[in-house]
């Protein structure tokens, strides 16, 4: 089945091996003889996540270390608090708006949304201040019109309030990615992803994603079935009135942006010989830039949603720098990205949308062998067509752009135009947004500041008329 990365925690968890791999290397260091200082700094082997160091047989793409380890360090320190901050204010803010689902459903709902939107403005900081980088977007006529750069250089997309988003899974950073853009069209309050079972009893992270209404999965298909049924047809049917309910509210259903990697992992060396041997077992091709997407769950999903979700989009993903046979995850590890300052040139992107009317559905929730197969052909057929874009991108650095119109002369008011290619950075419209995330908590506190000094203030008063002389 198809499957989604497991949220903040693959920011967490390593982030705590990394702080262990510091401690390591800062003992070494302070055990370790005075060494003659060099003039030159060698460049060092490309980051495998293991702390390795020394000449490289070749550079890393995105160039020397540009922080030294106490830097480094820092830098590791720094997001570590950062992460856990943020994920126990969200946490903490969830846990005090309970109480609205048995008063209120529209508003608890609305609530999570705000909630959920915090998450999305914390990933953007992360990127924004320890791996700024260029994004560079595109994308073919089927979404000319949708994608548009402000006069500040940010990107806006004008994509629907309810869609499924399918992607090719490129390296760990993905989802990073794939949020800010929902961010982008103001649907980051939204977000809907699938995650393994085992999350969902992380301490704070666990209870924080169920808030969110996420999908969790045993990948047992037996047992998976039914949860996953539930949490579809309430996404298909779900409808709220009141704030974050969509531009027309109860008469509309409920904003949602689902996210399926159909490669259900990472490109990696172990996962692209898995991929080759389920080719050789269906007896197909396989793909140099891509995995073989598995098609059960994303038809799954798409027949539970058909009637309430009118597109699919779909976003193929790549990374500046990785040469022809080797794996983003080796070279743009945690370590590369985050705290050495050596993050890919550019993340490139190319969008294209499909209706719902245009995809081989089966007409029953039962589907034939014929119809099953009519599905996975048409999956295919896509991850083909990303196969040909990648390798577009591996010889010509640049994925294609519509820069048409929809007009067959000059175009004019109204009309839609191509976007040609998009360039802008993953960055916040406004500091400010950053405050939405303790917005509660400190409304909470200040409440409850406000409220003890009110009752002292009482007792105060009650103390001295029960001290007062009689008269």
């Amino acid at each position: 089945a198809a499957a989604f990365p497991p949220s903040s925690f693959f920011l967490l968890a390593p982030l705590l091996i990394s702080a262990v791999d510091y401690t390591v290397t800062f003992t070494a260091m302070s055990l370790r003889k005075p060494a003659r200082v060099s003039l030159t700094v060698p460049e060092p082997i490309p980051d495998l996540g293991a702390g390795s160091s020394g000449p490289a047989a070749e550079p890393h793409p995105a160039g020397r270390v540009k922080h030294g380890i106490f830097i480094q360090a820092l830098r590791l320190l720094a997001t570590l608090v950062w992460t856990l901050l943020v994920v126990s204010a969200i946490n903490a803010t969830q846990i005090l708006g309970s109480p609205l689902y048995v008063i209120n459903k529209d508003y608890y709902y609305a609530y999570m949304a705000l909630t959920k939107q915090s998450f999305g403005i914390f990933i953007i900081t992360i990127t924004q201040w320890f791996s700024p980088t260029i994004i560079r977007i595109s994308g073919d006529a089927s979404v000319r019109g949708q994608l548009v750069q402000t006069k500040d250089g940010r990107l806006e997309t004008r994509f629907p309030e309810r869609l499924v988003m399918i992607a090719n899974h490129q390296l760990y950073s993905d989802w990073l990615y794939l949020w800010w853009i929902a961010y982008t069209s103001l649907m980051h309050g939204h977000v809907f992803i699938i995650l393994k079972e085992s999350l969902k009893y992380v301490p704070i992270i666990g209870p924080g994603m169920m808030f969110y209404g996420f999908v969790f999965m045993a990948r047992n298909w037996i047992k998976d079935r039914p949860r996953l049924q539930h949490r579809l047809r309430k996404l298909a049917q779900s409808r709220h009135g009141g704030p974050m309910s969509g531009k027309r509210g109860k008469e509309s259903l409920d904003p949602m942006w689902l996210m399926i990697y159909p490669e259900g992992t990472n490109l990696s060396g172990n996962t692209r010989k898995g991929s080759a041997r389920w080719a050789e077992k269906q007896g197909i091709k396989d793909f140099e830039h891509v995995l073989l997407p598995r098609s059960t769950g994303l038809l799954y999903c798409l027949q539970e949603l058909k009637g309430s979700v009118d597109w699919v989009y779909d976003c193929t993903v790549a990374y500046e720098g990785i040469p022809r046979g080797a794996y983003g995850q080796d070279i743009f590890t945690l370590r590369s990205t985050y705290f050495q300052g050596r993050p890919a040139k550019s993340v490139n992107m190319y969008w294209r949308r499909f209706p719902m009317s245009s995809i081989p559905l089966p007409s029953s929730s039962e589907p034939s062998p014929a119809e099953a197969e009519a599905f996975s052909s048409w999956v295919l057929a896509r991850w083909e067509e990303k196969e040909v874009l990648l390798e577009q991108y591996a010889r010509n650095g640049r994925f294609p752009a519509d820069e048409g119109h929809d007009s067959e002369g000059e175009p004019g008011v109204g009309l839609s135009k191509g976007a040609g290619f998009i360039e802008t950075e993953v960055k916040l419209s406004s500091w400010h947004e950053i405050l939405q995330i303790f917005s509660v908590l400190g409304a909470f506190a200040a409440v409850a500041v406000a409220s003890s000094k009110f009752w002292g203030l009482v007792v105060t008063v009650l103390k001295e008329r029960s001290h007062s002389p009689k008269k």
